[in-house]
């Protein structure tokens, strides 16, 4: 190959291109970035940054030595508008184009917004830098009565920064308890519980109807005939695959680019990494998947085929309220929870998901070194038995500390 294109020049973009140059690719290399910036850390973009506690030049991945070692083309504020797969050829908003004999796809996702809210001001979305400095700058009037609409990750992490801040805070879940796909009910009624211990108000099982504000947001009208006060309102409902610049590609889409368990799609010089690639019929919007998926990616679009493979662990954490939760492996429903190590009321605890006599995944919340033991074992066993559970020892309870990943 004598050129290869990453489009999207994010975290997975940027581990795309690191992988390149790290397997041997000594070709061309460009990278397409819609966002004007250069690749940055979005999960202290609701934490850290939010509330002031880091600034911009500390979510930078990259420097001034890592990018001259890289040698690649940057091609910043272009969105890619098509690709013609017979031509190889990428098209560009511009109205340019880039010839290319690989292409690694890495466009992420986009903030789901509310239908009939575009103009009204006061309503944000956290997904982008460009989100979080808005957010940031809205914040920093003093008592703002501030309606989350969701409660996953997003939203619970927002909530907890802006009542961190002093804010008036409401969560709004239509789900009877947030976190629950992820955790199951009673793993997810301990998570949000954390909310209230933290100064938010968690209204579960009931959606939005409507906004209310001429102009700028007023009011936040829920489905049950409540209508909520709000001066400003963060949406946090989850994130759509950034596929539409491929339709009419001929590549198959389906909730991302449907890829095989190496990240190959169905043209051998084209792989799809991050929150946009559905690998193996599982899209997982995760740090980990996004940094983990392109070696296997890469060294697959080198080879021209599938001859490797990746079926990591799945594994996420959260920042809420000054608590760390962390997750390793598989939730099903009817799965068997089992606490082994400490208090689920205080003091944090770690606990073990069971399913026919196997531990399919651990929860933890403030027990980073005993999740990170635990999560070691799993992803070496695949799983255990029930009875013998994971073979570490628990430990006395102990504060949150910083773990070697960030979060």
């Amino acid at each position: 190959m004598r050129t290869v294109t990453v489009v999207g020049a994010s975290l997975a973009g940027l581990y795309a291109a690191r992988e390149l140059r790290a397997q041997g690719f000594d070709g061309r290399l460009v990278i397409v970035g819609e966002e004007r910036h250069r690749p940055y850390d979005r999960p202290p973009l609701s934490k850290d940054f939010l509330t002031g506690r880091a600034d911009e030049d500390q979510l930078a991945l990259t420097d001034t030595e890592e990018e001259a070692e890289l040698a690649a083309e940057w091609l910043l504020g272009t969105r890619a508008r098509g690709l013609d797969p017979r031509a190889r050829t990428l098209l560009l908003d511009d109205g340019g184009t880039v010839v290319t004999d690989g292409l690694v796809i890495a466009t992420g996702a986009s903030a789901r917004r509310l239908l009939g809210t575009d103009g009204l001001a006061g309503v944000h979305t956290l997904r982008t830098l460009d989100d979080a400095r808005a957010l940031r700058e809205a914040l920093s009037g003093a008592g703002r009565r501030v309606v989350v609409i969701g409660g996953g990750f997003i939203g619970a992490e927002t909530a907890s920064s802006c009542a961190s801040l002093g804010h008036d805070v409401t969560v709004v879940e239509a789900a009877p308890l947030p976190l629950l796909p992820q955790l199951g009910p009673e793993m997810a009624a301990v998570c949000a519980a954390l909310h209230r211990r933290g100064g938010a108000e968690l209204i579960t099982g009931t959606g939005v109807a409507r906004l209310h504000g001429q102009g700028t947001v007023t009011g936040v009208e829920l489905a049950d005939g409540r209508t909520l006060p709000a001066d400003l309102v963060v949406v946090g409902i989850g994130a759509v695959p950034n596929t539409g610049w491929l339709a009419g590609s001929t590549l198959p889409l389906s909730d991302g680019v449907l890829c095989d368990d190496g990240c190959v799609t169905a043209l051998p010089q084209v792989v799809a990494v991050g929150d946009v690639a559905r690998v193996g019929g599982l899209r997982a919007e995760h740090w980990t998947s996004a940094t983990e998926q392109p070696a296997v990616a890469v060294r697959n679009l080198l080879a021209g085929r599938t001859v490797d493979s990746t079926r990591p662990l799945p594994y996420f954490w959260s920042d809420q309220y000054g608590a760390r939760i962390q997750f390793a492996g598989r939730h099903r429903e009817g799965d068997g929870v089992r606490v082994v190590e400490g208090s689920t009321t205080e003091g944090g605890f770690l606990c073990l998901y069971e399913r026919e006599g196997r531990t399919t995944g651990v929860l933890a919340v403030d027990r980073p070194r005993s999740f990170m033991r635990a999560r070691r074992e799993l992803a070496r066993a695949g799983a255990q038995p029930a009875g013998r559970g994971l073979p570490f020892r628990p430990e006395r309870a102990e504060p949150l500390a910083p773990v070697s990943e960030p979060g």
